[in-house]
């Protein structure tokens, strides 16, 4: 692809698009525009090569321009576009769904197919509701999340979902919601690799919701493995695990929101499995289609899905469902995806560069303004101290700066810098990477 024929790819009027989660004023004064991509690089419409430290939005964990992926789409636009997902199925719903549930920890082996991660996290709620009243327990109609949480933007995951920007605009949305503080505690978490080693006791805070408002009352308690969007907060040790003993004490459903964690983020195909965690349902997207397409899942346990299979055979089960779910683009992708993670062992690649990426990010400490570093799996978030303009500024204008001066993508969560690389990643782009962000850190001091 030419500079030429990317500059004609620029419209002159750039008005009518009211973009997501953006400052869109900041954005067209100067625009961050891609016209392609390849392996570990997008390519910017005047033809600069700009190192992925993001791997897209966490989800292309097998770099991108990946032929397999993109040619299994075109043989499935070829031969079957669309066909109705209520009612009617395609092979490779079925084919991807088997595929996924070997992925997940025994026992999560029925699949429910959506379209993103925040479609995934309203399914699981409605799902967890739904369970309690057909098993007679119509009472537990609470949901549990955790500050600093992201479970998308949907009524359910929003309300859950405890960023504070996210939810302050926007009222009320559900009621009978309440939240679990945030495992984060900089004094004594600071410069972490992998997860905390104080924190575990904060799972305990869940007995003390139970104490308020009734066990009898809650349905379930969704949690991120990795608060991802906020700024890369692991879980500390042993928390999780905690957190399933005081769920399954008072019949609460647990569920893991593995959208970002899942497909090889931290080493293994789920989160679940890094942490020996069962619980009874996981949310997933991004990293099943490698981004070529979209699409969402929740992996449910056979226990929940074989209480709605009752009643008359020829009636609907669960009144719940997408036009597009399970889309034969989709499901194209998502097989080609996984074919790419079997062939590669992409996930063992990430579990094996784990601690080569924890030690080069962490030679970041002592750049000007670094407040904290915290690594686990292929995932670094560097805090920065805010500066004089107030909370945010310093993070946006590094990801300027990074854009335009230093060939290099990242995500921000506030004055958070976040690496997450594709999975590919070779040792010495690792050490592109943190020179990279280096001299971005310096740039905004």
């Amino acid at each position: 692809m030419s500079d030429k024929n990317l500059a004609l790819n620029v419209p002159n009027d750039l008005s009518a698009y009211w973009m997501p989660f953006t400052a869109n004023r900041a954005f067209k004064k100067a625009p961050r525009l891609i016209a392609g991509a390849k392996d570990m690089h997008y390519i910017t419409t005047d033809g600069r090569k700009v190192l992925d430290g993001a791997a897209g939005m966490w989800c292309c964990n097998a770099g991108h321009g990946r032929a397999e992926i993109s040619a299994a789409i075109a043989r499935q636009a070829d031969a079957l576009d669309f066909a109705p997902p209520f009612q009617f199925g395609i092979p490779q719903a079925f084919e991807l769904a088997n595929r996924v549930s070997e992925l997940a920890p025994e026992g999560l082996d029925h699949v429910f197919f959506c379209n993103s991660g925040s479609e995934a996290a309203d399914t699981a709620l409605k799902l967890a509701l739904a369970y309690h009243r057909i098993a007679g327990q119509g009472s537990r109609i609470r949901l549990i999340g955790r500050e600093r949480a992201y479970h998308g933007v949907g009524f359910g995951g929003t309300a859950v979902g405890g960023i504070v920007s996210n939810r302050k605009m926007f009222g009320s949305l559900l009621t009978g919601v309440d939240h679990l503080q945030s495992t984060y505690n900089r004094e004594k978490q600071a410069f972490s690799k992998g997860e905390p080693q104080w924190g575990a006791e904060l799972a305990d805070e869940l007995e003390r919701l139970v104490a308020l408002h009734g066990a009898e009352t809650i349905a379930a308690v969704i949690v991120e493995p990795m608060a991802g969007s906020t700024g890369v907060l692991p879980a500390p040790k042993g928390y999780l695990k905690r957190l399933r003993e005081i769920t399954q004490k008072h019949g609460i459903l647990l569920i893991f929101d593995e959208v970002i964690t899942g497909f090889g983020r931290l080493g293994h195909a789920f989160a679940a499995e890094r942490y020996g965690v069962l619980p009874d349902m996981i949310t997933f997207a991004k990293g099943v289609t490698n981004g070529a397409a979209p699409m969402g899942g929740v992996l449910v346990h056979k226990t929940i899905h074989d209480a709605f299979m009752t009643g008359p055979a020829n009636a609907v089960e669960v009144f719940h469902g997408y036009t597009y779910s399970a889309h034969p683009l989709a499901c194209a992708a998502g097989l080609a995806t996984l074919d790419i993670y079997r062939a590669e062992e992409l996930f063992e690649r990430a579990r094996n560069l784990e601690p080569k990426f924890a030690d080069a990010v962490m030679s970041l400490r002592e750049e000007p303004n670094v407040v904290d570093i915290r690594t686990v799996g292929i995932t670094a978030g560097i805090e920065l101290a805010p500066n004089e303009n107030g909370p945010g500024d310093r993070g946006f204008t590094a990801l300027r700066a990074g854009f335009h001066d230093y060939d290099l993508m990242m995500r921000i969560a506030g004055d958070t810098l976040a690496l997450t690389p594709p999975l590919i990643i070779s040792e010495d782009q690792i050490g592109e990477i943190v020179d990279k962000t280096a001299k971005v850190i310096r740039a905004v001091a």
